[in-house]
């Protein structure tokens, strides 16, 4: 799957300070709503927060997939950010998340929707992956790292 049509650089993040689950889902929705048009910061917020209500996005080994679907979105869009410290994010490992992988996507492509989180799971599971992502020293690095699928 081409990630970089979801993803782009300006909506990947390095060292992120975000001190909570809360303050990163802000961010995410600060950096995603200008990519949607008629859709506001806390739209974006509201939609991850709602989700994260039904069970915690954060699959593991350090990495959380928050996602949502908005009825005034017109087009997928990704989110992709490590943080500086990592964050409690209630994982099913109960371990600290320092790689966050949002996805926002129109409200009736729910196919569409399982097939990316899918892909970016299977990535993000690569322990490999996300020991590159971890170690890339800007923004433009962790987006090529990601989208050309060199971190392995």
């Amino acid at each position: 799957m081409d990630l970089s049509s979801l993803l782009s650089p300006d909506c990947t993040r390095r060292a992120v300070s975000g001190s909570s689950k809360k303050k990163v889902l802000e961010l995410i929705g600060q950096l995603a709503a200008p990519r949607l048009s008629g859709t506001t910061s806390f739209d974006v917020f509201e939609s991850l927060l709602n989700r994260e209500r039904l069970g915690s996005t954060g699959i593991g080994l350090g990495v959380a997939i928050p996602h949502g679907r908005l009825s005034s979105a017109n087009k997928p869009v990704a989110i992709l950010m490590t943080l500086a410290e990592p964050i409690d994010f209630d994982a099913i490992d109960n371990q600290p998340v320092d790689i966050v992988f949002a996805l926002l996507v129109p409200e009736e492509e729910h196919e569409q929707h399982l097939q990316t989180l899918a892909a970016v799971a299977q990535r993000l599971n690569d322990k490999s992956c996300t020991r590159a992502l971890r170690e890339a020293h800007d923004d433009q690095e962790l987006f090529d790292l990601f989208t050309e699928n060199k971190c392995g």
